[in-house]
């Protein structure tokens, strides 16, 4: 499962770019092979006095934490991969805003401490993993 969580002071995005980001996101990790239902996105509207970056107040920032529990990357050039393809899908609306202080970082989280509505997801490129992505739910297996 891809978890984004993207903290953000006001004004950056409207509901009509949160949709649309988050279906970018959801078209890549399907695209790669994952379910949709997977791909789960979460947008934090942080006030600027909430917001800190070096010790200040912020006043239009975005810091974006990414949980990969599906798969993993097997080396750096595959972890490169990865950051390139996150800035193409972030850049495109982030680059609107004049000023803004924005990053992201991935974390890799065990697939043994991952379940969904009470299963433990089938393993990568299996059978069952496809019947899921095709179905687009979580069903016994």
């Amino acid at each position: 499962m891809p978890l984004w969580t993207i903290h953000h002071t006001p004004g950056i995005f409207s509901t009509q770019d949160k949709r649309a980001l988050a279906a970018r996101i959801t078209d890549h990790y399907e695209k790669a092979g994952l379910p949709r239902f997977y791909v789960v996105t979460l947008f934090h509207e942080t006030p600027p006095e909430d917001f800190y970056v070096g010790g200040e107040p912020t006043e239009v920032g975005v810091r974006v934490v990414i949980d990969h529990i599906a798969r993993h990357a097997a080396d750096s050039q595959n972890r490169r991969r990865i950051t390139e393809w996150i800035n193409q899908i972030l850049s495109p609306t982030l680059d609107q805003h004049p000023g803004l202080h924005w990053e992201f970082h991935v974390d890799e989280t065990s697939e043994e401490l991952w379940v969904i509505n009470g299963l433990v997801p089938p393993p990568g490129g299996s059978d069952a993993e496809k019947r899921w992505a095709q179905e687009n739910v979580a069903t016994a297996y």
